[in-house]
């Protein structure tokens, strides 16, 4: 049995087109990372550091067609600042999925 945190190795629900902020774009090339990580994360249920209840809410969202969101650490956390958060979340009619920090929502 797949834990939440864990994911399927299949796609769970469509991300429909693909948008990033500029914050977010700045955060993934400032570690060097892309975003098809976090996006296939996304689709395959790994929710990330959502709360328990924000991940059962994201497991009903996906049968129900409501709106789904993922948060993840990007990068090491650096002593002395907090850690780099990105976001990602999908629409309820599954038409997009947006990458965006914390503050830009």
């Amino acid at each position: 049995m797949s834990n939440h945190r864990q994911g399927n190795a299949r796609p769970k629900f469509a991300l429909g087109r693909i948008y990033a902020t500029p914050g977010a774009l700045k955060l993934l090339e400032r570690w060097q990372q892309g975003a098809h990580q976090f996006l296939a994360r996304h689709e395959r249920g790994d929710w990330g550091l959502v709360h328990p209840d924000d991940a059962a809410a994201n497991e009903y969202a996906i049968g129900q067609g409501l709106r789904i969101i993922s948060s993840y650490m990007v990068g090491a956390p650096e002593p002395g600042r907090e850690k780099d958060v990105l976001w990602i979340i999908t629409e309820a009619d599954r038409s997009a999925t947006t990458l965006l920090l914390p503050g830009e929502y």
